[in-house]
């Protein structure tokens, strides 16, 4: 190790995190498979946002057999606002998974846990080390940052090449007799001290251990190259009541961006007019009478695209389409006050909690 003495980091980071962890709810037992929905939660996720959806999804699923037998709507609608929704349906499908294939009882070797779908080195390590007290690396984030800091590494942490160096040296530091509290210290030091900008060097727990701060370089580390920015799309949504002011939604298809969830008819834009919105009316079996100005706009950034979407409003004058009306189809027209019952992504959730809720559309 570089200039660093690992029993004597350990004794420091874990005597500072015994009087400063946070009380979060999935630390209080060592249950794994609640740790396990925590971690699904937390990546990409801030911890003040992962809480009540937490606590909401255990009161609904408290055990592996009460999420294995949910239909997958349910599970969807429980994890609606989270975003990156392939989290919830791998999740869903590993949990079936444990429960048919171990008895309920979530693996605790590392073969059979990183065969769980959606498990990853990270999620794998997390749930060996916080769960069953297993030494294992659990490299996210904030172990990169305070491991590039601590040690110099100079690897660029946005390369997949990078993460065994991570990995093997989060190994290299862990505290074998305490794992379990070695990584999610780690973890803490670097959401709560070793923050990605202005890290607070000064009252750092571990700041004599750490080569960044001799060096004057914390604030250039890690390195991590830049990402494209996401391309812009422009969209037009069309947000239509019928005769008896019910509200036309879809489901998006199986697979892709935000796969099986709800959203209202929407186009990317190929027009300046409101051509492109009829002929979607048209292809779905709809004479549209439609207000030339938009009554919302919506902007929301995934991290490869921007949807900057412009929402209408429109009355569908005729049906010819009877199956809008079928309460099985993938195109239906629901009652407003249904709309709840299905999981929809964010940006549409946008337009429920404004044009829809405001009353927009029946003005």
């Amino acid at each position: 190790m570089r200039e660093i003495k690992p029993e004597d980091f350990q004794r420091d980071l874990l005597e500072w995190y015994d009087e400063n962890k946070r009380d979060l709810p999935w630390r209080r037992e060592r249950d794994p498979y609640k740790i396990w929905v925590s971690e699904i939660m937390l990546q990409q996720t801030q911890v003040d946002t992962v809480i009540p959806y937490y606590q909401r999804f255990m009161s609904l699923f408290p055990t592996v057999k009460d999420l294995a037998e949910a239909d997958e709507e349910t599970v969807l609608k429980a994890w609606e606002g989270l975003g990156y929704y392939s989290r919830a349906r791998n999740l869903h499908s590993a949990v079936k998974e444990v429960n048919n294939t171990y008895g309920g009882e979530v693996p605790s070797s590392e073969k059979d846990v990183k065969s769980l779908k959606g498990v990853g080195p990270y999620t794998a390590g997390a749930i060996l080390s916080i769960a069953f007290n297993i030494p294992a690396p659990a490299v996210d984030g904030n172990v990169m940052r305070v491991t590039s800091r601590l040690l110099a590494i100079y690897d660029d942490i946005a390369k997949a090449s990078s993460r065994k160096t991570f990995e093997e040296t989060a190994m290299e530091l862990i505290d074998k007799d305490r794992p379990s509290d070695f990584n999610q210290a780690l973890m803490e030091l670097g959401a709560l001290i070793c923050t990605p900008k202005n890290p607070d060097c000064l009252i750092c727990p571990v700041n004599e251990h750490c080569s960044a701060r001799k060096e004057g370089v914390q604030d250039l580390l890690p390195v991590k190259s830049k990402k494209k920015p996401p391309k812009k799309m422009k969209m037009k949504v069309l947000l239509v009541k019928d005769e008896n002011d019910r509200v036309l939604i879809e489901r998006r298809p199986d697979t892709g961006l935000l796969a099986k969830l709800w959203q209202f008819p929407n186009i990317e834009a190929e027009t300046d007019d409101l051509s492109d919105l009829n002929h979607l009316g048209e292809s779905l079996g709809l004479t549209l009478e439609i207000e030339k100005k938009n009554i919302q706009e919506v902007k929301h950034v995934f991290s490869h695209v921007v949807w900057e979407m412009e929402v209408y409003k429109g009355f569908a004058k005729s049906v010819h389409n009877t199956e809008l009306y079928n309460e099985s189809a993938l195109k239906q027209f629901v009652a407003t006050e249904d709309i709840n019952y299905y999981p929809f992504p964010v940006s549409h959730q946008k337009i429920i909690d404004g044009a829809l809720a405001k009353g927009e559309m029946y003005k």
